[in-house]
């Protein structure tokens, strides 16, 4: 893969937004996406910290320190980007007003079940808004490394605790496009140079492709 892995997970993430779509883009890998709309589509994009128009990634010469995403980086908004509290913030997202949902995870499973906040005897700062995020968006993505050092993330049922159950629509790795159901992974699409067989190895559940 000529693309840094992680580079090509949010290119080809971005690829699932439609215009008008209000995406609201996680901490970590998902923060790339929205540097990778097609200019042909208009998109809100929120920030879990108070923001409405969310542009992308800030360089240095944009950086101000005033302006960062959930995740604490810098970031630039389009104009007419709108600023709120957390509280206005979880309004919309616990409103349904959220279509797309982008976030990262430790784990999926084919139950669609998602695991990304917590690794037993690790210490965690909290669950954040990823609860909130899946349960209140029509459409949730997972974008994340197909593998954690070499232990699969596409799993028949997760080991960790579970921070939604039965709401991720669709998963994106450098392996590919895949949609959990109950027989495993349908594949979607394979990255460039990687087989089904390549990236069945790296996962425990099932992965096909539909007739």
């Amino acid at each position: 893969m000529s693309v840094d892995k992680r580079h090509w997970i949010a290119q080809r993430v971005a690829k699932e937004l439609k215009n008008g779509d209000v995406v609201n883009l996680g901490i970590g890998l998902p923060s790339l996406v929205g540097n990778y709309v097609a200019s042909n589509v208009e998109l809100i994009i929120q920030s879990e910290n108070g923001l409405l128009g969310l542009d992308g990634m800030a360089n240095e010469d944009q950086a101000d320190p005033d302006l960062v995403n959930a995740g604490g980086q810098a970031i630039t908004a389009v104009e007419g980007a709108c600023y709120f509290d957390s509280a206005m913030s979880f309004t919309i997202i616990r409103g349904g007003h959220v279509d797309v949902s982008i976030l990262g995870a430790l784990e999926v499973d084919q139950d669609a079940n998602l695991a990304n906040w917590l690794v037993p005897g690790k210490l965690a700062p909290g669950m954040g808004g990823a609860m909130d995020l899946v349960v209140g968006a029509r459409t949730v993505i997972i974008a994340m490394e197909h593998t954690n050092k070499g232990k699969p993330k596409l799993l028949k049922r997760c080991s960790l605790p579970l921070t939604a159950t039965g709401q991720v629509n669709l998963v994106v790795t450098e392996f590919g496009v895949f949609k959990p159901n109950t027989r495993g992974f349908e594949v979607l699409e394979l990255a460039p140079n990687v087989s089904l067989e390549m990236a069945q190895a790296a996962s425990q559940a099932t992965l096909y492709v539909s007739a």
